[in-house]
């Protein structure tokens, strides 16, 4: 099978569902997919499932057109890289929480072993450089520049998928100088907004040896292109799921379910930077504030478990546990809930349901590289408002959005107000459509397949020879 592009990921593509293997749920996989299929190439991923499995997966089964290459990764190298590193060092640290980054060399040193077996894996079967290699995310930083030392003319691509803050948070790291070489192995590294791709550069600064002018890096004799991608959803499946009978159906029993007027809806990874607990002590407050919403307004909070193994991760859950028990128990009546909370995950055409459902949904987190459910929200809804928190990169693309500050408990619950008095008042969905309609056309150009397709051709026009020898100078402007 030829290979024309080579996909780098901790996640597989594919998921088990009985005796066959189906495309796995995940703007990852709908944006690369297709161009597997279309293009031939291979996948290579932590076989984390079935680990006793097979290592080698041809898709699709009947006329295979690219493979997944499966690594069985050490029991050690996933506690100390997956769990250890990626999630409790680098994941708080690029969301700005500080107080929970954990610096510990045996995690260094589990990831280092993690980022070989990858690379190793790529080797196998890349031999040919002009074939592009493109690496996912903050669990494999250290790959690019792997990959480069073994193939110095290979064209490499490395995307970051969450917030890239300031250099002064990264200078927490011991080891941040290895990280950034690392990822600078690459011949362009794309994030999702301008502002991570400024304070990427800023932090390059602080690697001894590089020198960053524009948007490029000078790095060991190349020029490393820094660019913005953001991320859309697959519009086409959403427009499609949106307009099936059994979906608008649905959507029409959540709503009677919700025993009120109006529906409000949070979808979210229960995950501490995505602002839940605030978010219910904002609608604890308004139902506080404003008795007038008791009964007529339901919050349906969608909470996808997430990292269940970690402690602070099972904190989380107890303290979201008992605030929805706290205000459920204080102001339901007759039947009716002010929190009706999901704490499972759901198909994106069942999420699809909810969308529709919904006369606003809050997507409220403290800090989040993208944030696909605010796209999916504004691409679905048909006369709903779009809440965003303004630490979410999707802020940065969506700017019709009703921007909140997720810190603000008292701000967020008069907005939540505001909200519902105008829906009641019948304003409300008239002053939205022309926001709603330049939401919907700024969804529709962030398209996933573009943005796959859009990185890769640029990735494709970058030099596959080095720029020339090494400058002198350190750091600049």
């Amino acid at each position: 099978m030829a290979v024309s592009l080579v996909v780098v990921a901790n996640r597989e593509p594919l998921r088990r569902e009985g005796n066959s293997w189906v495309p796995a749920v995940g703007g990852l996989a709908t944006a690369l997919l297709p161009v597997l299929e279309r293009r031939g190439g291979a996948w290579v991923a932590w076989g984390e499932k079935d680990a006793g499995s097979l290592p080698l997966l041809y898709y699709p089964p009947a006329a295979p057109r690219f493979a997944v290459h499966r690594l069985f990764l050490p029991p050690r190298d996933v506690a100390g890289s997956y769990h250890g590193m990626a999630n409790r060092t680098l994941w708080p640290l690029a969301h700005y929480l500080l107080d929970r980054v954990e610096i510990r060399r045996d995690f260094l040193s589990a990831y280092r072993s993690t980022n070989r077996r990858f690379a190793e894996a790529v080797l196998s079967l890349w031999d040919d450089p002009h074939v592009p290699v493109w690496v996912q995310d903050y669990h494999l930083m250290l790959v690019p520049a792997l990959l480069r030392a073994a193939r110095p003319q290979g064209r490499i691509g490395f995307f970051w998928h969450i917030p890239w803050p300031p250099p002064e948070v990264w200078q927490v790291l011991p080891w941040l100088e290895e990280l950034l070489a690392g990822v600078l192995g690459a011949d362009l590294v794309g994030l999702h907004t301008a502002e991570y791709v400024d304070n990427f550069l800023a932090t390059c600064r602080l690697l001894p040896g590089a020198v960053v002018r524009g948007q490029r890096v000078l790095w060991q004799g190349r020029a490393v292109r820094v660019e913005a991608h953001p991320i859309g959803i697959d519009t086409a499946r959403f427009r499609r799921w949106a307009a099936e009978p059994r979906i608008r159906e649905r959507a029409a029993r959540l709503r009677r379910a919700a025993g009120g007027r109006f529906v409000l809806l949070g979808v979210d990874r229960l995950d501490y930077t995505k602002g839940i607990p605030e978010r219910l002590a904002a609608w604890e407050r308004l139902l506080e504030q404003h008795p007038q919403w008791r009964g007529q307004a339901t919050l349906y909070q969608i909470a996808v478990p997430s990292r269940t193994r970690l402690e602070s991760y099972r904190q989380l859950k107890r303290r979201v546990d008992e605030q929805v028990g706290r205000i459920n128990g204080a102001f339901m009546q007759d039947g009716w809930l002010p929190v009706r909370y999901l704490y499972r995950a759901f198909p994106p055409q069942e999420l699809a349901a909810f969308y529709l459902a919904a006369d606003a949904a809050l997507v409220t987190p403290l800090r989040d590289g993208m944030n696909l459910v605010a796209q999916e929200y504004a691409w679905v809804t048909e006369n709903g408002v779009l809440v965003l928190s303004n630490l979410a990169g999707a802020a940065a693309v969506l700017p019709e959005a009703l921007r909140v500050n997720p810190y603000d408990v008292d701000g967020l619950a008069e907005t939540l107000h505001g909200i519902l008095a105008s829906l009641a008042e019948g304003r409300g969905r008239r002053a939205w459509e022309a926001r709603r309609a330049a939401l919907k056309e700024r969804v529709a150009a962030l398209d996933v397949h573009g943005w796959a397709a859009r990185f890769l051709a640029s990735l494709e026009q970058a030099p596959a020879v080095p720029a020339g020898p090494p400058p002198a100078e350190c750091g600049g402007p």
